[in-house]
């Protein structure tokens, strides 16, 4: 693998404080760092220190949104994240290597490429980093970068989930199995509403996924706060969040927590407008033959386009705010560790 360009994150050849990390306990267990991460110097300092660290997927920068609006929505979370007490890990592979935190030059160029950066879940990485390509994390990909850089929460828009009609096509994202198997506390505004809600939750059943609703009783279903499935628990401040995840991580359960977060009622769409809109991009989908990893990006863009913008104003308004709270609950397990 030929070496990277000059950048300000820690080189991926192992360094004596690289070394001085190996085994020492940091988030949900004592991580080895794996040589081929690159870390960004300020979050392997707040990782060192045990300060609150908040990981942030990068598909959503070049599939989730239209360039410029990714790169501006981009800049916003991180500094949620920030103003919350928390450092943002951007997480993302450049030429073959997984960064954990990209600089502001690394996020302009990443929004700029967009959809030519391959969207990387686990069936992903070894073609990915093998061919030195830049790879766009998924929630499932963020999700295994992330617990082997040492991070315990991450945050995102919306989780993939079961699709309709996938009892005759098998379409099961890749997010759900990863949620039954990966120790990661995942803040998010519940699964997208193109999906279908209640296999979804039936399937994280399957998979041991814990999943609370924060501050609602009701499971959300990311553009609008009701999805008319009940949420299985119910959480409603960041400390509880925490003492869930220090739960999950003294029982070694080594399956991950879901944190729905309802979109805030003053920054919801029309949701008459949005489920419309929603209705008639499935059958466009249906119509074009469209499958797989295809799916989610199409919908979003063509469900944003008959929404009259309506669905893109609220994908970054449940962002901003996935991120206040994943913020506050990073501070709160922080709070929590260090008080033991």
């Amino acid at each position: 693998m030929r070496a990277r360009r000059g950048c300000s994150h820690s080189k991926v050849s192992r360094s004596p404080s690289r070394e001085r990390l190996r085994g020492v306990h940091l988030g949900t267990a004592c991580v080895a760092r794996p040589a081929q991460l690159a870390f960004n110097q300020e979050v392997e300092s707040a990782l060192i220190e045990g300060k609150p660290v908040v990981a942030l997927e990068s598909t959503i920068i070049t599939h989730g949104m239209p360039y410029p609006k990714n790169l501006e929505t981009a800049k916003q979370v991180e500094q949620v994240v920030r103003d919350n007490g928390a450092v943002p890990a951007t997480i993302a592979i450049l030429e073959g290597v997984p960064h954990i935190g990209l600089t502001e030059k690394q996020l302009e160029v990443l929004a700029s490429v967009g959809q030519d950066a391959v969207k990387t879940s686990r069936r992903d990485f070894a073609y990915v980093m093998a061919m030195q390509k830049n790879g766009a994390t998924t929630v499932s990909g963020t999700m295994i970068l992330a617990h082997k850089a040492g991070i315990d929460v991450f945050v995102t828009g919306g989780i993939g989930g079961v699709h309709r009609g996938a009892e005759s096509s098998m379409d099961v994202s890749a997010d759900l199995t990863e949620l039954g198997r990966t120790p990661m506390a995942v803040v998010c505004a519940g699964a997208k509403s193109v999906l279908d809600i209640p296999r979804t939750m039936e399937y994280l059943e399957t998979q041991g996924v814990c999943v609370a609703t924060y501050g609602s009783d009701e499971f959300p279903a990311f553009f609008t706060r009701s999805s008319g499935c009940s949420s299985p628990h119910r959480v409603d401040d960041p400390q509880e969040c925490a003492r869930m995840i220090e739960a999950n991580r003294l029982l070694e359960l080594q399956s991950g927590l879901l944190f729905a977060v309802p979109i805030p009622e003053d920054q919801m769409g029309d949701a008459v407008t949005v489920q419309s809109a929603i209705d008639h991009a499935l059958v466009e989908v249906d119509e074009k033959g469209i499958i797989g990893k295809d799916v989610t990006p199409f919908l979003l863009e063509r469900v944003n386009t008959l929404s009259g913008g309506k669905s893109l104003a609220a994908n970054i308004a449940l962002i901003r705010n996935n991120a206040r709270i994943g913020a506050q609950i990073a501070a709160s397990c922080a709070a929590l560790r260090h008080a033991v």
